[in-house]
């Protein structure tokens, strides 16, 4: 009979709670991004249960594979492309819904039927007999792949597949309008209330070229729109007197 130590108790109720929690956040996020980092989180927890019930090759597998290259992926196309929570109220596929409902209660039967026949089953002798039997974890792992269980496995690639391409359809966002050219982009920009052109530069019509100190226009008044946007939001301009005359004949000679 196998008996478990503490430490590996310890293990197991921390991995499976952080993995439920992930799976939970998977469901419940309103963020793709979000949803995506839910997933790595159970991944891992998943990788160190494989590591710790003597599988190395499966957690290894786990972790450079799919949360590390097929996660990662998914997370990274969703960060750089943008995806707007609008788009997951259209479908683009008509019945997907109750579709994605019966894939779920199915996948639910299948789990429960797979874990009661597991517990109805003959008694576990834990992985570290079954390693022995082929000669290794890896070698127990390919003989099962390519003999039990080959459909199962060619039917999980399928799977992977449809995950990548749901992915790109998450990722990618359709244009309502065509993109506007640069001749548009211009006149757009002259007619916006923002300045259009160049700011003038830190300086101008000034006694020196300090950062935080402002340009004197023509009249001799200085301008803040010539000090970077961090000195303006802190507050550190240099205080220009235009009152004592010298700042305007100084402009006036330029």
């Amino acid at each position: 009979m196998n008996t478990v130590n503490t430490g590996e108790a310890i293990v197991f109720w921390v991995c499976a709670v952080l993995s439920v929690l992930g799976a939970v956040g998977l469901i419940t996020s309103r963020k793709a991004v979000h949803s995506a980092l839910w997933m790595a989180l159970t991944m891992i927890n998943l990788a160190v249960l494989y590591i710790a019930n003597n599988a190395p090759f499966l957690g290894m597998v786990q972790v450079i594979v799919y949360t590390g290259a097929v996660m990662m992926l998914f997370l990274f196309v969703i960060m750089v492309v943008g995806v707007d929570s609008s788009d997951s109220l259209i479908e683009t596929i008509k019945g997907q819904r109750f579709l994605a409902m019966v894939l779920g209660l199915l996948l639910i039967v299948i789990m429960v039927w797979g874990l009661g026949s597991s517990l109805a089953g003959l008694p576990a002798v834990g992985l570290g007999e079954a390693n022995r039997i082929d000669g290794g974890n890896v070698q127990g792992i390919a003989h099962l792949i390519f003999t039990d269980y080959l459909i199962v496995f060619e039917v999980t690639s399928a799977l992977l597949i449809t995950a990548a391409m749901g992915a790109m359809v998450l990722a990618h966002r359709e244009h309502w309008q065509p993109k506007p050219t640069q001749a548009q982009l211009s006149v757009a920009r002259f007619k916006s209330e923002e300045h259009p052109g160049n700011r003038p530069n830190p300086g101008i019509y000034a006694r020196h070229n300090a950062v935080d100190t402002p340009a004197l226009l023509p009249d001799g008044t200085p301008t803040d729109a010539s000090i970077p946007g961090a000195l303006r939001a802190r507050g550190e301009i240099a205080p220009v007197d235009i009152n004592d005359g010298r700042a305007i004949e100084e402009a006036d000679s330029l």
